[in-house]
């Protein structure tokens, strides 16, 4: 067995989804779920089938949203996973809807940060994700300092009253 770790692009002012899902299905239910909990949300959606034709599926509003999906689907080669890359919402708008599709089975991670997919390969050459490493290691524990900063922050973005 080998372990690769991958990193992954994300394009500014972007976020990305990355999911464990089952289903030829999955990109146009993934579709719905998105416009529906943003209607002006930019996308681009990959999925790596895991048997049959084996194709990387794909859908979205947004080329270059879409281009890099398919690009993240190809070089990580991992069957039934999904890249769900935002624009003009967070993950926290989506994620809720997003575990009720039936197809998702497993939800990675969301996020902006700099991203790095821990993939197994075996002796067949079949891929799985085993893990990510989201952002950077901590440096600290957060103080009084902090903890006004980040309750200032989540009201200045419209998250808290």
């Amino acid at each position: 067995m080998k372990i690769e770790i991958i990193s992954i692009k994300i394009p500014e002012n972007a976020n990305i989804i990355v999911a464990q899902s089952h289903f030829i299905k999955t990109v146009e239910d993934v579709v719905e779920c998105l416009v529906n909990c943003v209607p002006n949300i930019k996308y681009g959606i990959a999925f790596n089938e895991a048997s049959g034709k084996c194709l990387v599926r794909y859908e979205g509003n947004d080329e270059e949203l879409l281009n890099t999906a398919i690009e993240t689907a190809q070089k990580v080669a991992a069957g039934h996973t999904l890249y769900i890359y935002i624009r003009n919402a967070y993950p926290i708008n989506i994620l809720p809807r997003l575990k009720e599709v039936p197809e998702i089975v497993n939800i990675f991670c969301a996020t902006a940060n700099p991203l790095k997919i821990v993939v197994i390969e075996d002796e067949e050459k079949n891929r799985g994700i085993i893990g990510v490493i989201d952002g950077s290691s901590i440096k600290g524990i957060e103080n009084n300092e902090n903890k006004k900063e980040r309750k200032e922050f989540l009201r200045k973005i419209g998250y808290k009253l």
